[in-house]
């Protein structure tokens, strides 16, 4: 295993960024458990009266027309290393027309220095629909509206992400575990901001009845980070062995399972990101009801070779979204809603547990 250990020393916010950027490159850190959409079957249209060439993928996006329901979820900023990184996925952006969300920019907030990591993406992506990003739990300690209002400025955001890390935060040996009266912040953000406002989990997924709650502050959309994908205690586990991140490392609900509670509860959108590995996991996402989807740690891996690498995976993405959605005999994404679906295993088990499906 590799060493992240800084000695007794606190770390500074720009270093622990770098250190989850290494870990996720370097060490095993996705959940042990599936994502949900392995048990998530398409059936498959023998007739689909279509050509597949003419399957239209282009959608809305919060308002905005993109290339198709799929976006760059927030990975990276907030040291100097990471800043092309963010250059290469923005440049992937601009190039095939979906969203881009930025890492969380309180490193930035603190350190002007480090404002160009979290910049360089309007730079290189003048017309992409652009996601800022900060954490709940920074408000419930002591930010303030204009701390939001800030993080959207610095880099001409189109939204922001508001983001919830709970296991994260207890995880980290620097956490901050204080939640108290966080709906009351994403209430007051949301009713402040000029842009919209996403809230979104960091893989361990929404369930219904906080969905419900998230849809009542207001927010415009909900971002599920679902189990499945890249776990948060992982890292924090490779970072300090002593945490209780290896307890938690598959704590949380499965993306599949917190898309069809969240659909089921609340009339906002709602994303899919955690495990979404290929562009038939965003079919499946979008036939349980996602208008949406985030791919985020198979998207790094390509940055850090360059943009090309990048463009390359969401191609491939790009193409299997487009013979999954016509092999259902769908002419566009937007139909995949209505595409026929079977649930099965685990994911049905749970979702008829919690009364979402007899």
């Amino acid at each position: 295993m590799h060493s992240y250990q800084r000695g007794k020393l606190p770390v500074s916010t720009d270093r622990r960024k770098l250190d989850h950027i290494k870990i996720c490159l370097r060490e095993k850190v996705e959940a042990r458990v599936g994502s949900g959409f392995e048990d998530v079957v398409l059936i498959h249209n023998a007739l689909p009266e279509l050509d597949a060439e003419k399957v239209r993928l282009r959608t809305k996006f919060l308002g905005r027309e993109v290339g198709m329901p799929v976006f760059i979820a927030a990975m990276t900023g907030g040291h100097e290393e990471t800043k092309r990184i963010n250059e290469n996925l923005a440049i992937a952006a601009q190039e095939l027309n979906i969203p881009l969300g930025v890492g969380s920019q309180r490193a930035a907030l603190e350190d002007a220095n480090l404002v160009e990591t979290f910049s360089i993406a309007r730079k290189a992506a003048p017309d992409v629909f652009l996601i800022a990003n900060l954490g709940v739990v920074q408000f419930c300690k002591d930010y303030t509206v204009r701390e939001a209002e800030r993080a959207v400025e610095m880099i001409e955001a189109d939204a922001l992400a508001l983001h919830l890390n709970a296991v994260q935060e207890v995880a980290q040996k620097e956490g901050d575990t204080n939640f108290e009266g966080a709906l009351e912040k994403i209430a007051e953000i949301s009713d402040a901001l000029d842009v919209p406002v996403i809230v979104k989990e960091t893989g361990a997924g929404i369930a219904a009845e906080e969905a419900k709650l998230i849809e009542e502050t207001g927010a415009t959309a909900i971002d599920v980070g679902g189990l499945g994908g890249t776990s948060f205690a992982a890292v924090e586990h490779y970072r300090d062995n002593a945490s209780v991140g290896s307890a938690f490392w598959d704590w949380g609900i499965p993306t599949a399972v917190s898309v069809v509670e969240c659909v089921s509860t609340v009339d906002i959108p709602v994303f899919a990101t955690g495990g979404v590995r290929s562009g038939i996991d965003v079919a499946k996402a979008l036939a349980l009801g996602a208008s949406a989807c985030g791919i985020a740690l198979p998207l790094l891996k390509e940055a850090v070779k360059g943009s090309e690498a990048v463009i390359n995976a969401l191609r491939r993405v790009e193409r299997e979204l487009r013979v999954a959605t016509f092999l259902t005999g769908s002419k566009s994404v937007e139909e995949l809603s209505k595409a026929r679906v079977v649930i099965l295993g685990r994911t049905r088990e749970w979702l008829t547990a919690r009364g979402f499906l007899r």
